[in-house]
């Protein structure tokens, strides 16, 4: 299990679960698992990103370090 912020940057975008994952063309459930802490693939850590109109550099904002 792994800290992240993706929770408090969805909300604070007032984006949804269900809007992130159309989004990011992941599964809702994908969403929630990560923003319980469990870990995901890289390439899905791309897609949330680009759906959350951040930069591949901002990774870390994100999904800690």
């Amino acid at each position: 299990m792994t800290k992240n912020s993706l929770n408090k940057v969805r909300e604070s975008l007032l984006m949804s679960k269900a809007e992130l994952a159309r989004k990011a063309n992941v599964s809702p459930i994908t969403i929630a698992r990560i923003e319980k802490g469990m870990t995901c693939r890289m390439e899905t850590k791309r897609k949330i990103l680009l759906a959350l109109g951040f930069k591949l550099s901002d990774k870390e904002k994100i999904f800690g370090g």
